[in-house]
C-alpha cells in the first residue's frame, strides 16, 4: 500500500540533497557551472535549471496551478542566487504537500498531457508522484558527476545518511 509517509521521507530526502548540492555548487565559479561539460543537460547550471523546471512542472499538475512560460531545456534562472533561492521555496513547497497527500488521491487515475511528446496518459497518481521523486534523483546523479568531474566533492548522497533518519529507532 503506498500512502504520503514514503512521499514525504523522499520530499525531506529531495530538500536534504539539494541543499547540499546547492552548497557545492555555490563554491564553484559561474564560469565553469555553465561550462557545457557534455551532459544533458550541458552545464551544472543547466541540469539545476532543469530540475527545477521537472519539479515546477509536476507539482504544477498535481496541484492543478500549472506551470506555463517555460519550455523544456529553457534557463528558468540565469543568476546562480536566484536560482537558489527558487529551489528553496519549491522544496519548502514539495515537502508541504507530500507530508498531506491523501492514500485514495495517490490511487486514483491521473490524467496529464506530456511536455515531451504532447501525449496524454492516465496512470495511478501514486506512479506519476514516484516518478517525480525518481526524476530528481536522477538528475543530481549526474550532478555529482559533474561536480566531481571539476574536482568538487558533494558528499554522501545515499538516502541511509538523510539526518532526519539519524534518530530513528
Amino acid at each position: 500500500m503506498v500512502d504520503n509517509a514514503q512521499f514525504a521521507l523522499m520530499a525531506q530526502y529531495n530538500q536534504w540533497m539539494n541543499q547540499k548540492l546547492y552548497a557545492v555548487c555555490a563554491s564553484i565559479p559561474d564560469r565553469d557551472r555553465k561550462r557545457d561539460l557534455g551532459a544533458f543537460f550541458k552545464s551544472i547550471h543547466g541540469t539545476l535549471n532543469h530540475l527545477l523546471y521537472g519539479d515546477k512542472a509536476w507539482m504544477g499538475r498535481f496541484t492543478e496551478q500549472p506551470f506555463t512560460g517555460a519550455k523544456l531545456g529553457q534557463e528558468l534562472y540565469g543568476d546562480f542566487d536566484e536560482l537558489r533561492q527558487a529551489r528553496v521555496v519549491l522544496d519548502q513547497q514539495i515537502l508541504a504537500w507530500a507530508q498531506q497527500l491523501n492514500v485514495d488521491w495517490l490511487h486514483a487515475a491521473f490524467e496529464y498531457t506530456s511536455g515531451i511528446d504532447s501525449q496524454t496518459r492516465v496512470l495511478p497518481t501514486w506512479v506519476l508522484v514516484t516518478h517525480m521523486f525518481n526524476h530528481q534523483t536522477h538528475h543530481r546523479g549526474q550532478l555529482t558527476t559533474l561536480i566531481k568531474q571539476l574536482g568538487y566533492e558533494p558528499g554522501i548522497t545515499d538516502l541511509p545518511w538523510l539526518p532526519a533518519l539519524n534518530s530513528y529507532g
